[in-house]
């Protein structure tokens, strides 16, 4: 499962500065217009190297956006993860225990395992509970079309497709099926409830310009569409591309590797062989399409998303 080595056209940088906040909560920075209007969640870094959304993060930081009606939380998620970073091993700083990214249930956040991810996402519940909106900013480790990635509630697409970028869907009716993730946290999670939309944008190959160029995009056009900011000049929309997560494979053992080279967006007829995994097959289960095919085999993590293609 080798692949080339990445270019590195971005780079962390050092985040000391942000430490404070100014909420009390390291690295979370909070804005209040004291007009009524919505608390917005910007939330970057929830994996330690997906470099976009701390470029993202820091532009708004940097630039001194502030909300013009409502609330803006600006958090840096997983900065012990980051600051591990090694070029040599670039993608090993994802995490140092845990997926942060599927923690976020009551048995873990309120049971008796530990490690920094658990610490820091106990920390950051009162943050994500208090958002009416939330945009996760991720990355991909290969060079794909950019996605959303969201609950398949009709508050989520209204949103995805009114911003317009990216131009491709990931909903998903049941969860990822490996775990919660930030943006079903509590009220998020329930398509019965009032809460507002909670989406993941991946914005691209982890340490590209493009990807952190777009991640920037996108942050601004979700806080203009709910009014934080002034809005923004129209553009030319690619069509809109949907697909429905139908299986998230999680890796068995250290043998498991794909039939062929693949990168994402790859499609596979039904019953074609996809990957195997020890003695057992991952065969489609009807014509679909990857999504996020690992980059090498560790037990315990995700090896591949199947997906069917949905009418735009």
């Amino acid at each position: 499962m080798s692949t080339p080595p990445p270019r590195f056209e971005v780079l962390p940088r050092d985040l000391s500065a942000y430490r404070a906040g100014n909420t009390g909560i390291p690295y979370v920075h909070r804005f209040a217009s004291g007009k009524p209007g919505p608390h917005v969640l910007v939330n970057a870094l929830t994996h330690g190297n997906e470099i976009c959304g701390m470029v993202a993060a820091t532009h708004l930081l940097d630039t001194g956006v502030r909300p013009l009606v409502g609330t803006l939380t600006v958090s840096f998620a997983n900065v012990a993860a980051y600051e591990s970073f090694d070029r040599e091993k670039p993608f090993d700083s994802r995490q140092l225990v845990h997926n942060l990214n599927r923690i976020w249930s009551p048995e873990l956040l309120e049971g008796g395992e530990d490690s920094p991810e658990l610490r820091r996402a106990r920390e950051l519940r009162p943050v994500v509970d208090a958002a009416d909106y939330i945009l996760d900013i991720h990355s991909t480790s290969q060079d794909v079309e950019p996605f959303w990635v969201y609950p398949a509630f009709e508050r989520n697409a209204q949103v995805a497709l009114a911003i317009g970028r990216p131009a491709v869907h990931l909903v998903m009716p049941d969860g990822l099926g490996s775990g919660i993730p930030v943006i079903q946290h509590g009220r998020h999670g329930l398509a019965s409830s009032n809460a507002g939309a909670a989406m993941v944008a991946e914005c691209g190959q982890h340490f590209l310009q493009s990807s952190a160029d777009l991640a920037t995009e996108v942050t601004l056009d979700f806080l203009a569409h709910f009014g934080l900011i002034a809005a923004r000049p129209p553009r030319e929309r690619a069509p809109q591309r949907r697909y429905q997560l139908l299986q998230t494979y999680v890796i068995r053992t250290p043998e498991f590797r794909f039939v062929r080279p693949v990168v994402g967006f790859e499609t596979f007829a039904a019953g074609e062989l996809i990957a195997t995994d020890g003695a057992d097959e991952i065969r489609a289960p009807e014509d679909c399409t990857i999504l996020m095919p690992a980059r090498q085999a560790i037990v315990g993590r995700e090896g591949v998303y199947l997906a069917r293609r949905l009418a735009a």
